[in-house]
Order: C-alpha cells, then sequence, then structure tokens
C-alpha cells in the first residue's frame, strides 16, 4: 500500500432505489475529487449482493490527521453535496489497518 499503516474509512451508504444507476455514474464522475488528494491511497466502491441499494465505499489514507484536513476541506465537502441527493442515508467507520495478509492468488 505504500504506507506501513494507512487510516481507512468506510461509508456505508444506502442509496433512494431505483437511482443506484446515477450513483455509480455520478461517483465514478467525481472520485478523482477524492483521489487526487496527495494524501489519498485509493478508494473502491462496492455494491452490496443483498441490498442492491446500498454500497461500500473503503478509502485509504495515509493518516488520520490528512484525512480530517480533507474532510473539512471545500472540495469535499462540494463532493458530498452532489452525492447527498442520491442518498437515503449512511453511515462511517474509521481505523487504522494494523496488518494486510496477501492472498495466494495475490502472489
Amino acid at each position: 500500500m505504500g504506507h506501513p499503516q494507512p487510516f481507512r474509512i468506510i461509508l456505508t451508504m444506502h442509496i433512494h432505489p431505483g437511482r443506484e444507476q446515477e450513483f455509480e455514474q455520478t461517483w465514478l464522475r467525481i472520485g478523482d475529487g477524492v483521489t487526487s488528494h496527495p494524501a489519498n491511497l485509493g478508494q473502491w466502491l462496492i455494491r452490496s449482493e443483498d441490498e442492491p441499494s446500498t454500497y461500500l465505499i473503503i478509502s485509504d489514507w495515509v493518516d488520520e490527521a490528512q484525512f480530517r484536513e480533507f474532510e473539512q476541506s471545500p472540495g469535499h465537502l462540494e463532493h458530498r453535496k452532489i452525492l447527498h441527493p442520491l442518498r437515503a442515508s449512511g453511515s462511517m467507520v474509521t481505523g487504522t489497518v494494523l496488518t494486510h495478509l496477501v492472498g495466494a492468488a495475490a502472489a
């Protein structure tokens, strides 16, 4: 990952039913607003197989301080403003990655 202990953000987003495709397209269109930040290590969009209107967004950061700074930035606030109308509800969990075990298929 490039950094020994990245700070990970896991967002759960419940999208208004029928707006899933719009959400996915919008997320891709504005995603560089997150990944272009110098402290961002990457992000992933995951659609739940059990609940098609539910998504997980995983984003890794160099450290918590730089993520928190980004979280309050005008760019991030604009990003949230664009996605907010598509969202029925959401939650966020944060933590520091302690270790990463590489699976056999990744080698």
